[in-house]
């Protein structure tokens, strides 16, 4: 098995950075997060979806209750914690997936460790046959919701031509620390079936993708987007590469171009954010456009980007030791909180004197 190999921020971030001798400039940072919420379901079964099939439909109804309390409580913590380290505080907005509804969501940023942050959602009903969604929470007193909307994806069963519902893909324009900004939430379509049998399903979906920003483009060449979410392919695979041209590299993003930070962590460091058979996926990334690159402070620029993999976030021992401590196994909740590590990424504003 390939060891875990943890991903540290590289330097201390202090909000002061030195231009001179003479003078500091100051800033402000925000996280921007992505996290696969692993089958955060309810307890109840919904006659007009197929939730039955979940991990937590699984449980002894006389267990589920408690099962359900101890998943949204971990939901909570992690999410609480993401950026933490450079921030100081939990993420402005964070996208996620693997939600069954809007509810689930109310239990998790109602919990006491996130009720303080004042976490708004923006969530539609999605057609997933399994209900399962993508939604954005956001700290209300750090980001305005101007408009949201939700794409469909259309696609089908290879041989009986039927329509596969799946997840849409989840738009929200709004104004962050006064910064107009786009972040698009992905969950594309499973490896089900074998990668390449699939692929053309993610590839479908990153069409989608690529509309969805384009026409944020020929609004506004100079728009600042955030695609994230959990894309079941890696960085060098064919939908981000070839669809959204995503590149590794800043200096090779062009105007219109889109940078990948979780490229080159991925394909020269080895780092993931999911396991299986030994092998890491780096699946959940978050990439931006060029204007984020820019080296003009006066408004938000990304700074970093960087897997969340804690200790208490990896199984301890056994087969699966450095794995994501996921929750549900074999019909069991095991404790964990998902079988993906969150990602996000830091963004910086100079403060005016």
């Amino acid at each position: 098995m390939r060891p875990i190999k943890l991903l540290l921020v590289l330097v201390t971030f202090s909000l002061t950075f030195s231009a001179s001798a003479q003078k500091e400039k100051r800033f402000k940072i925000h996280t921007i997060a992505f996290y696969n919420l692993e089958n955060l379901f309810d307890t109840i079964n919904d006659p007009l979806k197929y939730d039955e099939a979940s991990p937590m439909m699984e449980m002894a109804a006389s267990n589920r209750g408690e099962v359900y309390k101890k998943k949204v409580k971990g939901m909570a913590r992690v999410i609480a914690d993401i950026g933490r380290d450079q921030s100081k505080n939990s993420p402005a907005v964070i996208g996620v997936c693997e939600i069954e509804n809007r509810k689930v969501l109310e239990d998790v940023v109602n919990d006491p460790l996130l009720l303080g942050k004042d976490y708004g959602i923006i969530h539609f009903d999605g057609p997933d046959a399994r209900s399962i969604d993508v939604a954005l929470l956001y700290q209300k007193a750090l980001f305005q919701p101007i408009t949201t909307s939700s794409h469909e994806l259309k696609i089908f069963d290879d041989q009986t031509k039927e329509r596969k519902y799946t997840r849409d893909q989840l738009l929200v324009s709004g104004k962050l620390d006064g910064d107009l900004i786009h972040l698009i939430v992905n969950h594309w379509p499973s490896r089900s079936g074998g990668e390449a049998r699939s692929r053309p399903k993610r590839v479908a979906a990153a069409k989608v993708n690529k509309r969805i920003i384009d026409s944020l483009q020929s609004n506004d060449p100079y728009a600042k987007i955030f695609t994230m979410g959990d894309l079941n392919d890696d960085p060098t695979n064919e939908s981000v590469k070839k669809v959204l041209k995503a590149k590794a590299k800043k200096n090779k993003v062009g105007l219109k171009g889109i940078y990948n930070p979780f490229e080159s962590m991925f394909k020269d460091k080895g780092y993931g954010t999911t396991a299986y058979r030994d092998a890491w996926s780096l699946f959940d990334q978050i990439m931006v456009t060029k204007p984020l690159l820019e080296k003009d402070y006066s408004s938000f620029r990304f700074y970093k980007a960087g897997i969340y993999n804690k200790q208490y976030l990896t199984n301890k021992r056994g087969r699966y030791k450095g794995y994501p401590f996921r929750s549900f196994a074999n019909g069991s909740y095991t404790g964990g909180f998902s079988d993906h590590f969150p990602v996000y990424v830091y963004v910086i504003k100079e403060v005016e004197e």
